[in-house]
Protein backbone atom coordinates (compact mmCIF):
# COMPACT_ATOMS: atom_id res chain seq x y z
CA UNK A 1 0.00 0.00 0.00
CA UNK A 2 1.29 3.31 -1.32
CA UNK A 3 0.97 6.05 1.61
CA UNK A 4 1.20 9.76 1.37
CA UNK A 5 3.01 12.08 4.35
CA UNK A 6 0.42 13.91 5.23
CA UNK A 7 1.65 17.64 6.55
CA UNK A 8 0.68 18.39 10.40
CA UNK A 9 -0.90 21.59 9.70
CA UNK A 10 -2.91 23.54 12.22
CA UNK A 11 -6.30 22.70 12.25
CA UNK A 12 -8.78 25.70 13.76
CA UNK A 13 -12.28 24.69 15.28
CA UNK A 14 -15.19 27.48 13.84
CA UNK A 15 -16.09 29.34 16.79
CA UNK A 16 -19.39 32.05 15.10
CA UNK A 17 -22.33 32.08 16.70
CA UNK A 18 -23.91 30.19 14.29
CA UNK A 19 -22.07 27.26 14.37
CA UNK A 20 -22.42 26.29 18.46
CA UNK A 21 -24.78 22.86 18.72
CA UNK A 22 -27.03 24.03 21.67
CA UNK A 23 -28.32 20.35 22.88
CA UNK A 24 -29.70 19.28 26.56
CA UNK A 25 -25.62 18.76 27.88
CA UNK A 26 -25.03 22.81 27.49
CA UNK A 27 -29.01 24.48 27.54
CA UNK A 28 -28.08 25.87 31.54
CA UNK A 29 -24.63 27.22 30.50
CA UNK A 30 -26.03 28.62 27.31
CA UNK A 31 -28.73 30.27 29.16
CA UNK A 32 -26.15 31.71 31.67
CA UNK A 33 -23.78 33.04 29.47
CA UNK A 34 -26.84 34.88 27.51
CA UNK A 35 -27.56 36.22 30.89
CA UNK A 36 -24.86 38.47 30.81
CA UNK A 37 -24.45 41.42 31.58
CA UNK A 38 -26.97 40.59 34.30
CA UNK A 39 -25.21 37.76 35.89
CA UNK A 40 -25.78 37.02 39.21
CA UNK A 41 -21.36 37.52 40.32
CA UNK A 42 -19.00 39.13 38.45
CA UNK A 43 -16.93 35.93 37.93
CA UNK A 44 -18.32 33.42 36.41
CA UNK A 45 -16.97 29.44 36.16
CA UNK A 46 -17.62 27.21 33.08
CA UNK A 47 -16.41 23.75 33.72
CA UNK A 48 -16.55 20.62 31.41
CA UNK A 49 -14.72 17.84 29.46
CA UNK A 50 -12.44 18.02 26.62
CA UNK A 51 -13.97 19.20 23.73
CA UNK A 52 -17.13 19.98 25.32
CA UNK A 53 -17.50 23.73 23.95
CA UNK A 54 -16.17 25.76 26.35
CA UNK A 55 -13.71 27.33 24.16
CA UNK A 56 -16.81 28.06 21.49
CA UNK A 57 -19.32 29.29 24.56
CA UNK A 58 -15.74 31.67 25.49
CA UNK A 59 -15.45 32.88 22.09
CA UNK A 60 -19.21 33.84 21.58
CA UNK A 61 -19.41 35.40 24.90
CA UNK A 62 -15.94 37.57 24.49
CA UNK A 63 -17.22 38.53 21.30
CA UNK A 64 -20.70 39.85 22.83
CA UNK A 65 -18.73 41.41 26.31
CA UNK A 66 -16.02 43.18 24.36
CA UNK A 67 -13.88 40.50 26.72
CA UNK A 68 -9.65 40.04 26.61
CA UNK A 69 -9.06 36.56 26.00
CA UNK A 70 -6.50 35.31 27.97
CA UNK A 71 -4.90 31.35 28.46
CA UNK A 72 -4.00 30.79 32.08
CA UNK A 73 -0.69 29.52 31.72
CA UNK A 74 0.45 32.80 30.34
CA UNK A 75 -1.05 35.13 33.09
CA UNK A 76 1.75 37.75 33.87
CA UNK A 77 1.64 39.34 36.78
CA UNK A 78 3.47 42.43 35.62
CA UNK A 79 0.95 42.58 32.75
CA UNK A 80 -1.71 42.32 35.58
CA UNK A 81 -2.58 46.01 35.92
CA UNK A 82 -2.83 46.57 32.19
CA UNK A 83 -5.72 44.83 32.32
CA UNK A 84 -7.64 47.20 35.13
CA UNK A 85 -9.92 49.06 32.33
CA UNK A 86 -10.63 45.68 30.29
CA UNK A 87 -14.73 45.63 30.21
CA UNK A 88 -14.56 41.35 30.64
CA UNK A 89 -11.80 39.08 30.51
CA UNK A 90 -11.90 35.44 29.22
CA UNK A 91 -9.09 32.82 31.01
CA UNK A 92 -9.22 29.79 29.46
CA UNK A 93 -7.80 26.32 30.97
CA UNK A 94 -7.30 27.73 34.93
CA UNK A 95 -7.03 24.50 35.58
CA UNK A 96 -4.24 23.22 33.18
CA UNK A 97 -0.69 23.21 34.81
CA UNK A 98 1.40 24.76 35.38
CA UNK A 99 -1.34 26.34 38.13
CA UNK A 100 -1.11 30.42 37.94
CA UNK A 101 -2.29 30.79 41.72
CA UNK A 102 -0.60 33.78 42.47
CA UNK A 103 -1.44 35.32 39.16
CA UNK A 104 -5.07 34.01 39.13
CA UNK A 105 -5.61 35.26 42.35
CA UNK A 106 -4.44 39.00 42.00
CA UNK A 107 -6.16 38.74 38.38
CA UNK A 108 -9.31 38.14 40.27
CA UNK A 109 -8.85 40.93 42.83
CA UNK A 110 -8.38 43.53 39.98
CA UNK A 111 -11.38 42.44 38.25
CA UNK A 112 -13.39 42.60 41.26
CA UNK A 113 -12.43 46.00 42.63
CA UNK A 114 -12.58 47.29 38.85
CA UNK A 115 -16.11 45.81 38.13
CA UNK A 116 -14.66 43.88 35.15
CA UNK A 117 -16.94 40.37 34.31
CA UNK A 118 -14.33 37.58 34.29
CA UNK A 119 -15.23 34.14 32.85
CA UNK A 120 -12.91 31.19 33.94
CA UNK A 121 -12.50 27.85 32.01
CA UNK A 122 -12.08 24.50 33.60
CA UNK A 123 -12.09 20.84 33.07
CA UNK A 124 -13.20 20.38 36.56
CA UNK A 125 -14.50 22.15 39.97
CA UNK A 126 -12.30 24.38 41.62
CA UNK A 127 -12.07 21.53 44.71
CA UNK A 128 -10.14 19.33 41.95
CA UNK A 129 -7.68 21.86 40.90
CA UNK A 130 -5.44 20.64 44.19
CA UNK A 131 -4.86 24.47 45.04
CA UNK A 132 -2.04 25.67 47.40
CA UNK A 133 -3.91 28.91 48.07
CA UNK A 134 -6.41 28.86 50.67
CA UNK A 135 -8.00 32.44 49.87
CA UNK A 136 -7.81 31.67 45.87
CA UNK A 137 -9.37 28.22 46.44
CA UNK A 138 -11.91 30.43 48.98
CA UNK A 139 -12.60 32.89 46.29
CA UNK A 140 -13.65 30.34 43.64
CA UNK A 141 -16.03 28.23 45.67
CA UNK A 142 -17.84 31.39 45.96
CA UNK A 143 -18.46 32.39 42.65
CA UNK A 144 -21.43 30.78 40.23
CA UNK A 145 -20.47 27.70 38.05
CA UNK A 146 -22.23 26.22 35.50
CA UNK A 147 -20.69 22.88 33.69
CA UNK A 148 -21.24 21.15 30.44
CA UNK A 149 -21.86 17.77 30.28
CA UNK A 150 -21.17 14.34 27.96
CA UNK A 151 -23.48 14.41 25.02
CA UNK A 152 -26.16 12.22 24.40
CA UNK A 153 -26.68 9.80 21.16
CA UNK A 154 -28.07 12.50 19.52
CA UNK A 155 -25.85 14.98 19.71
CA UNK A 156 -22.36 12.83 19.50
CA UNK A 157 -23.92 12.49 15.98
CA UNK A 158 -24.45 15.87 15.88
CA UNK A 159 -20.67 16.94 17.06
CA UNK A 160 -19.29 14.31 14.63
CA UNK A 161 -21.02 16.02 11.95
CA UNK A 162 -19.51 19.24 12.82
CA UNK A 163 -15.93 18.18 13.66
CA UNK A 164 -15.89 16.68 9.87
CA UNK A 165 -17.38 20.00 8.86
CA UNK A 166 -14.74 22.07 10.29
CA UNK A 167 -12.02 20.00 8.87
CA UNK A 168 -13.72 20.26 5.21
CA UNK A 169 -14.06 16.80 4.83
CA UNK A 170 -17.89 15.68 3.24
CA UNK A 171 -19.34 12.33 4.46
CA UNK A 172 -21.99 9.99 3.87
CA UNK A 173 -24.58 9.50 6.99
CA UNK A 174 -24.05 5.79 6.77
CA UNK A 175 -20.27 6.77 8.00
CA UNK A 176 -21.91 8.68 10.91
CA UNK A 177 -24.00 5.99 11.85
CA UNK A 178 -21.74 3.80 11.55
CA UNK A 179 -19.31 5.58 14.37
CA UNK A 180 -22.32 6.69 17.12
CA UNK A 181 -22.75 2.60 18.48
CA UNK A 182 -19.29 2.02 18.36
CA UNK A 183 -17.66 5.22 20.39
CA UNK A 184 -17.77 5.80 23.75
CA UNK A 185 -20.02 8.88 24.63
CA UNK A 186 -17.32 12.14 24.88
CA UNK A 187 -16.38 15.00 22.87
CA UNK A 188 -12.81 13.51 23.06
CA UNK A 189 -13.61 10.55 22.04
CA UNK A 190 -15.40 12.03 18.59
CA UNK A 191 -12.58 13.75 18.77
CA UNK A 192 -10.06 11.28 18.17
CA UNK A 193 -11.99 9.50 15.65
CA UNK A 194 -12.54 12.37 13.26
CA UNK A 195 -9.04 13.77 13.48
CA UNK A 196 -7.53 9.44 12.93
CA UNK A 197 -10.10 9.66 9.95
CA UNK A 198 -8.50 12.19 8.75
CA UNK A 199 -5.16 11.55 9.24
CA UNK A 200 -5.56 8.17 7.73
CA UNK A 201 -7.53 9.27 4.56
CA UNK A 202 -4.73 11.81 3.97
CA UNK A 203 -1.79 8.92 4.36
CA UNK A 204 -4.05 6.90 1.99
CA UNK A 205 -4.84 9.34 -0.58
CA UNK A 206 -8.50 7.84 0.41
CA UNK A 207 -11.86 9.68 1.11
CA UNK A 208 -13.06 9.35 4.75
CA UNK A 209 -15.30 6.33 4.39
CA UNK A 210 -17.51 4.05 6.74
CA UNK A 211 -15.39 0.78 4.88
CA UNK A 212 -12.25 3.17 6.25
CA UNK A 213 -13.30 3.37 9.41
CA UNK A 214 -14.11 -0.04 9.80
CA UNK A 215 -11.09 -0.71 8.83
CA UNK A 216 -9.11 1.68 11.52
CA UNK A 217 -11.24 0.43 14.00
CA UNK A 218 -10.68 -2.79 13.64
CA UNK A 219 -7.04 -2.44 13.09
CA UNK A 220 -6.78 -0.28 16.35
CA UNK A 221 -9.64 1.36 18.69
CA UNK A 222 -9.27 4.97 19.07
CA UNK A 223 -8.96 5.72 22.51
CA UNK A 224 -10.13 8.50 24.76
CA UNK A 225 -7.84 10.72 25.76
CA UNK A 226 -9.86 12.81 28.38
CA UNK A 227 -6.91 13.80 30.15
CA UNK A 228 -5.49 15.94 27.27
Amino acid sequence: MIRQLPLDLPHRPNYADEDFLAAPSNAKALALLRLWPDWPHRLLLLTGPQGSGKSHLGAIWARRAGATILPAQKLDLAALPGLAGAPALLVEDADEPPLRETELFHLINLAMEHGTFLLLTARKAPDAWELRTKDLLSRLRRAPMVALEQPDEDFLRAILVKLFHDRQIKVEANLIDFLVPRLERSFAAAQAIVAALDAEGLARGRPVTRALAAELLAAAPVADDEDH
